[in-house]
């Protein structure tokens, strides 16, 4: 599944791009006109326009991951294995129940995890990460 990102930029620059890009050439009366069909990028070209651009993206990432054990470790090392595998949605719990932050992550010691360690999940999967002071 692609993304898109829009982004404003001046059309200017974009039409001259486009332009060299696509082998368009500009429109009689000095309003340089640039359309790609097979994206979706439309530019028209003033003295004080801007244009949004459409790029797709690329998101793909593998369809299952296995969940690192990460027992025991400080709280910066297994967010660390975690990232490593591919899993970035984390999400950290102060395990005694206190509500305290964890301002400096390698002073927690993982307690437990959410999912257990060597579950298949997508790479999307929420990982619940507890810890406590060490």
């Amino acid at each position: 599944m692609a993304k898109f990102v829009q982004a404003a930029v001046p059309v200017v620059g974009v039409a001259a791009f486009l332009a060299v890009a696509c082998n368009a050439a500009p429109q009689p009366g000095g309003t340089p006109t640039t359309t790609v069909t097979s994206e979706t990028v439309t530019a028209t070209a003033t003295q004080s326009s801007t244009a949004t651009v459409s790029a797709p993206v690329s998101t793909a990432q593998p369809a299952t991951i296995k969940v690192p054990d990460v027992s025991g470790m400080n709280h910066q090392d297994a967010q660390d294995a975690m990232q490593a595998a591919g899993l970035y949605n984390l999400r950290e719990v102060d395990s005694s129940g206190k509500k305290r932050m964890m301002i400096i992550d390698r002073n927690w010691c993982q307690t437990g995890q959410d999912p257990k360690p060597g579950t298949v999940v997508s790479a999307g999967t929420v990982v619940t990460l507890y810890a406590d002071k060490c």
